[in-house]
């Protein structure tokens, strides 16, 4: 954005500014229309300084259309595969599951939004007052057929699961697993 007013140091270079860039409309707020000089020839309109220097209650000014990124906002950006560029889109929703030495938790991701579709834990009211146990094999059969029923009612029939670092799907994460399967949800 480069503010143009009428003075003799300036004038020179806000007429070589509109040359290049010729805006239709002056007033920021509203959309514009822009050339550049590639096409000046074909579109442009001539200008006079009494366009390019009108006065009125708002600032006349000349914005650019487009600017390259510097370098160092290019480095900032992590390049990302294609794999994780998209994965989000071919797998949309996520299970995570975490068991603790006291409950087990498990939730029903949506990647893009980031929203939780599903939950379900032992440490719920009505769970923790009717389990014996809340981290044994019973309990981990029941939050998975209750992750499976409320990912149903949420519309949610396939869903990915990513296994942690060193992360072995066997004992309680595999009972956990096997009980959504056997409910109908697919694992993409």
């Amino acid at each position: 954005m480069v503010s143009c007013e009428p003075n003799p140091t300036n004038q020179t270079y806000c007429t070589l500014l509109a040359m290049l860039v010729h805006v239709h409309a002056v007033d920021w707020r509203q959309p514009k229309t822009i050339a550049t000089h590639r096409s000046a020839s074909a579109s442009l309109t001539p200008l006079d300084e009494a366009t390019l220097f009108s006065s009125s209650s708002n600032e006349s000014f000349i914005q650019s259309a487009w600017t390259r990124r510097s370098r160092g906002e290019l480095a900032k950006r992590p390049n990302k595969s294609w794999k994780q560029r998209t994965d989000m889109y071919l797998r949309p929703f996520l299970l995570n599951v975490f068991l603790s030495k006291r409950f087990i938790h498990a939730k029903v991701m949506h990647r893009g939004t980031s929203k939780v579709v599903a939950v379900a834990t032992t440490n719920a009211r009505d769970l923790r007052n009717n389990l014996p146990s809340l981290t044994d094999v019973n309990a981990c059969r029941v939050i998975g057929q209750l992750i499976a029923e409320r990912a149903k009612d949420a519309d949610v029939y396939a869903i990915a699961y990513e296994p942690r670092k060193d992360e072995r799907i066997e004992g309680k994460l595999g009972i956990v697993l096997d009980t959504i399967k056997e409910s109908g949800i697919i694992f993409v």
